[in-house]
């Protein structure tokens, strides 16, 4: 989240190079034809079978030691050739006049010893010649027509002053000039370099510096050395040395690369590059050896704004360390960065002081640094990320006297916070916070700056944001990835919140409301995440697809259901589920209502047709009918003991007693009433069922009477019954009085069904037919009760 400022002019680390080199590759990758990668195969010659269309050709770290004009001649559209790192020993530049298109030629690393000019092709933007066994500078005066040339790479053991002066005219954004086997101690020769902005040098690794070239340089805006290595006695060559270059006005970047010193002879370096026009100085790999004693450092006004320092091996394991801390923290520069070198300390500045932007990266300062430190008042950047701080209330301490401070970086600490040390004290004007790879938890909400803007809080031991937490209305950027937490946060507490960052954290089901409370929302990073696909991830996955499809990053890539299982890996833009499962309302529509309605019409039906009383009437006929399958037959022989059942309302008991049973009897047939055939004991459905079992005709009489009798209406029923099961016509019914339909109670359906589809015996009014009447019923009755045993055996 919070980056190192950057020179604005490079240190000369071949930008242009592996920016030709790595986008040609780029052009032509997608096109495998273009592109032929043969390093470090052992090859001992150029292949002859390469592609016709080879536009990039990589044949370094090979044993090739002999260009020829066929080996690379039928190549018209090749780019870009490495050789470098191969045993080449002599070179004939006319090779390549067929090579029309090439821009990059990287012969470096070689055995090289000397060249046979030609005219090469003028489209050439990078030729590195270094690192070979020359004698001197192999410049053709061909060179001169490389009006395209950026980069040039050379190596000598010896140098003239106008060595160069055939390329004079051109201007070079590089010169690498390898110098490791110039060996010139005695005798100082001179060399002139014209219009290039870096000039990279690079010495022998192993050998004291010794060079006493006098080299100047016009229009020089970035200097490099590599390979330096002094102590107290040639120091002072590498200051002379240096006088010829850095006097111009337009070196701004100055970079020593691999540098072996005395602590005495670093600060004399210093001293002397103080009052140069040097912007800014690099120090890349830095040894310190022999001793570090306390030195004398005069802070002339500078125009050097930033000192940066990466890398410090001290091989002085005791000194003073106030003598090495002092000479850095009273620097009046703006920008200082010392990482990777494990100090332990920094002092705070005697005085008040100019820095602005502080870098010590990777080092081992304590919860102690900066502590009661009022001198850094125009600080504005402080970088302190992988040091040994644990103490978040602590670090909180070191910033209240920074007053303009505005960039904090304490990442990668082991940085905890623990209420009970009390509330934090922040100085109130940082807007930047970096917290990330620390051991805070939850309770960090209460220990922030109140004026933050970004925070960055990844990978640390979050599970929870606390719905109490004020003060974060200023937020707008939180990245809380690599963390534990199980919810997607709203933007209650965060109302200013336009990025959030939040993957490879615990969360299954983010909340669809999310975007509706998060209304300045501009990127969400919610990717890689245990997502279960369910009802509620689906109203999140239709909220994503209401919002711009550059609000959510890594959409739908970073987005797979991780379980159910079945649904492992489906992306969540591809996860079905149906409207019904989800929607609960619907849910209960389509299922309570339905249900709602059966259990209505059951009631309606109950209460209309009576169905209670019908399963009760079915229960007494089956417990019947079960005991009547246990019955012997000697005793069925004996069941049917009566031709007639009679059924009747009490109150047409008079024309039951005076009219029907007299007639029937005087002709034998063997009347079962209830009042004289009852068995006592048992209750009234278990004897209705056995005198209707009992008699082979069941004889209703009907009336506006019967209908009104709960007791005749269970006889019609289980006679009714009983007519189903045997299979017989065993109903006779006789209609003593008109009965009205509208006076037949609903749940009558049976009567009602009976007496429009079965034929009955109408009791007629005039005497006359009455004699017809009884002859009827008597017919229909008629029949000799052991026959009918039989028949039913």
């Amino acid at each position: 989240m919070i980056k190192d400022k950057e020179s604005p002019i490079r240190s000369c680390h071949f930008v242009y190079i592996v920016a030709l080199v790595f986008g040609t590759i780029i052009q032509f990758s997608d096109e495998s034809e273009f592109v032929v990668d043969m390093s470090k195969t052992s090859l001992i010659h150029v292949p002859k079978d390469l592609p016709p269309k080879t536009k990039v050709l990589d044949l370094s770290q090979n044993n090739i030691s002999e260009l020829h004009l066929s080996d690379i001649s039928f190549l018209s559209g090749l780019r870009v050739l490495r050789l470098s790192h191969n045993r080449i020993q002599g070179l004939d530049i006319s090779i390549f006049k067929f090579n029309h298109d090439l821009e990059y030629l990287d012969l470096s690393h070689n055995q090289l010893q000397k060249i046979s000019c030609h005219p090469i092709t003028t489209t050439l933007k990078h030729l590195d010649l270094s690192f070979n066994d020359f004698d001197a500078l192999p410049i053709c005066k061909e060179f001169g027509n490389l009006t395209q040339l950026n980069f040039l790479g050379l190596s000598a053991t010896k140098l003239q002053q106008l060595d160069l002066l055939p390329i004079a005219h051109l201007h070079l954004s590089c010169i690498l000039l390898d110098l490791e086997d110039y060996m010139k101690e005695n005798k100082k020769e001179s060399l002139q370099i014209l219009n290039t902005k870096k000039l990279h040098l690079v010495f022998h690794p192993n050998s004291f510096f010794s060079v006493q070239v006098n080299i100047s340089a016009n229009s020089l805006g970035c200097l490099q050395l590599t390979n330096i290595k002094l102590n107290d006695y040639n120091c002072q060559v590498l200051l002379k040395f240096l006088s010829g270059l850095t006097g111009g006005p337009t070196l701004l970047n100055f970079t020593l690369n691999h540098m072996e010193t005395t602590w005495k002879c670093l600060v004399k370096v210093f001293q002397f590059l103080w009052p140069k026009p040097i912007e800014y100085l690099n120090i890349y790999n830095l040894t310190i050896v022999e001793s570090i004693d306390e030195e004398v450092f005069t802070y002339y006004k500078t125009t050097l704004k930033a000192l940066k320092i990466e890398h410090i091996t001290n091989k002085v394991f005791i000194f003073s360390q106030t003598a090495l801390y002092t000479v850095f923290s009273e620097m009046n520069i703006l920008m200082l960065t010392i990482s990777d070198t494990r100090f332990i300390h920094m002092l705070c500045p005697q005085e008040p002081s100019t820095f602005k932007f502080l870098n010590f990266t990777q080092n081992s300062f304590t919860d102690s640094v900066f502590q009661n430190c009022d001198t850094l008042a125009r600080l504005e950047t402080l970088i302190l990320q992988k040091n040994e701080l644990k103490d978040l209330f602590k670090t909180s301490l070191m910033t209240k006297d920074m007053l303009s401070l505005e960039t904090l970086d304490v990442s990668w600490n082991s940085l905890e916070y623990d209420r009970s040390n009390g509330n934090c004290s922040w100085v109130g004007s940082i807007v930047v916070l970096n917290l990330s790879s620390n051991a805070l938890t939850d309770s960090v909400f209460r220990c922030l700056p109140p004026r933050i803007k970004v925070l960055d809080l990844h990978n640390n031991r979050i599970r929870s944001i606390p719905k109490d937490v004020t003060g974060l209305e200023t937020l707008q950027e939180l990245n809380l990835a690599s963390n534990s937490l199980a919810h997607l946060p709203g933007c209650g507490i965060f109302s200013s919140l336009s990025i959030l960052i939040i993957d490879y954290n615990s969360i299954s089901n983010p909340s669809a409301d999310f975007f509706q409370s998060c209304q300045k929302i501009r990127s969400l990073k919610a990717g890689n995440n245990p997502f279960q696909c369910s009802c509620e991830l689906r109203d999140f996955i239709q909220s994503v697809g209401q919002v711009s499809s550059d609000v959510v990053e890594g959409w739908p890539e970073s987005y797979k259901c991780d379980y159910p299982e079945s649904y492992k890996g489906t992306p969540l833009k591809d996860f079905q589920v149906s409207e019904l499962s989800c929607n609960t309302a619907l849910l209960i529509i389509t299922i309570v209502v339905p249900g709602l309605v059966l259990a209505v019409a059951v009631t309606v039906l109950c209460i209309y047709l009576d169905l209670p009383w019908y399963l009760r009437m079915v229960c007494q006929w089956t417990q019947t009918r079960r005991r009547a399958r246990n019955v012997p037959l000697e005793e069925l022989q004996r069941t049917l003991q009566f031709h007639a059942f009679i059924s009747y309302s009490e109150h047409d008991s008079a024309w039951v007693k005076n009219e029907l049973i007299p007639n029937l009897e005087k002709e034998d047939i063997r009347i079962c009433l209830h009042e004289r055939n009852f068995v006592a004991g048992k209750s009234i459905v278990e004897n209705i069922i056995n005198c209707i079992e009992k008699s082979y005709k069941s004889i209703f009489v009907l009336s506006p009477n019967f209908v009104q009798s709960e007791w005749c209406h269970y006889e019609l029923y289980f006679a009714h019954h009983n007519l189903f099961h045997e299979g017989s016509d065993n109903l006779i019914l006789i209609l003593l009085d008109p009965i009205p339909q509208y006076s037949i109670p609903s749940s009558y359906h049976k009567l009602r069904a009976l007496m429009a589809q079965r034929t009955y015996l109408e009791w007629p009014k005039e005497k006359s037919k009455h004699g017809l009447f009884w002859a009827n019923l008597r017919a229909s009755i008629n029949i000799k009760l052991m026959e009918k045993a039989a028949e039913i055996h």
